[in-house]
């Protein structure tokens, strides 16, 4: 249960990866053909530095998701992954609230399901 509880853990923080280089390095771009119904196409330029920063935070997440992989105290590692996990869940449930339902699927659904199965692998 553990291995396909880090293989979802790193399917995560992949995509969040893949969110930070979206976000920062191809807003006008990729952006647009993900976010083509959320805003309107004459927006993506002006928001070039918001997004970028939105990415940052992406990759923070990520981060966090990655290091719980490098720590050695199985507690402690386990405290890391809930909360990376949680951050990342309350932000796909605001993101699927405030800009697409589509969020919740990507983002917060994969982020519930293993913060679910964390708190399963630890009750065993």
């Amino acid at each position: 249960m553990e291995i396909v509880l880090n293989i979802l853990i790193g399917i995560i923080a992949l995509e969040h990866l893949y969110i930070l280089y979206m976000e920062m390095f191809a807003w006008e771009t990729l952006g647009k053909k993900t976010f083509r119904k959320a805003l309107p196409e004459n927006m993506f330029k002006p928001t070039k530095g918001l997004a970028a920063n939105q990415g940052l935070y992406n990759g923070f997440l990520a981060a966090g998701l990655i290091w719980t992989f490098f720590i050695k105290d199985p507690v402690w590692s386990t405290n890391v992954a809930i909360f990376f996990l949680s951050c990342v869940a309350i932000a796909g449930v605001y993101g699927a609230w405030s800009a697409s339902k589509k969020i919740f699927v990507v983002q917060a659904l994969p982020a519930i399901i293993a913060l679910l199965l964390q708190l399963f692998v630890v009750s065993i």
